[in-house]
């Protein structure tokens, strides 16, 4: 086995709206073994204990999480700088990270943190952010979902690190998710035939998820002295 297979990017997971790390580490580990050897995979739970109900009660165990808090319309979030200061203290703890991943309200925290840290609005005390990996993903300020301060202008500039989406075909947030892609230089895409969640692996999206590793695999990794 040559270099390249040691070198596994170490990635930080961000899971879905009052949910938890272990239920994301749950979706994403029915992926092929062929995609998880090559990839180190750290899952976080949220910052803040979920204040009501979650949609995946009774199907997956609590103790359930959020990443920050808004309004019933999405339009005034609370809790947000406290959200990004715990995830870089987190990260500063446990890093260095090379990438992040995310779902579902993970994943729009995840695609805007590349434009936060570029600016200087947050994480400023790690590595920059090499890559990202959205599924089902939005973007603060679209239709759906207003923008936290923070968070004003992460998009003003296209984001330039690799990305790879994954988008539903049914899918509540699919509009969002294609919105999103706007925001992106060439994205890299998943469409897969489910819903709102993380899909299995087969055929074409394995193809294209091994070839995002390997491109990964080539930017220099954030290890300094970590093995």
């Amino acid at each position: 086995m040559g270099d390249q297979s040691q070198k596994k990017p170490r990635i930080l997971c961000l899971h879905g709206f009052r949910t938890s790390g272990e239920i994301l580490k749950r979706l994403v580990l029915r992926w092929p073994e062929t995609v998880l050897q090559k990839l180190d995979l750290v899952f976080l739970d949220g910052k803040f204990s979920a204040q009501g109900k979650s949609d995946v009660e009774g199907i997956y165990d609590p103790p359930y999480y959020e990443w920050f808090q808004a309004n019933e319309d999405f339009t005034e979030y609370t809790n947000f700088e406290e959200c990004l200061a715990y995830i870089e203290d987190y990260m500063v703890k446990n890093g260095p990270f090379d990438g992040v991943l995310g779902f579902s309200q993970g994943a729009i925290l995840a695609a805007a943190l590349p434009g936060m840290q570029a600016q200087g609005v947050a994480l400023g005390k790690v590595n920059k952010i090499k890559f990202l990996i959205v599924i089902s993903g939005a973007k603060f300020g679209e239709k759906k979902f207003g923008m936290p301060k923070l968070a004003s202008n992460v998009f003003s500039e296209p984001i330039g690190c690799p990305s790879l989406h994954f988008i539903g075909e049914t899918d509540f947030m699919k509009p969002e998710s294609i919105a999103l892609l706007e925001a992106f230089v060439d994205p890299v895409v998943i469409h897969h035939p489910k819903g709102h969640t993380v899909p299995r692996l087969v055929d074409k999206s394995l193809e294209t998820m091994l070839s995002f590793i390997e491109t990964i695999q080539m930017i220099p990794s954030n290890s300094h002295g970590k093995t």
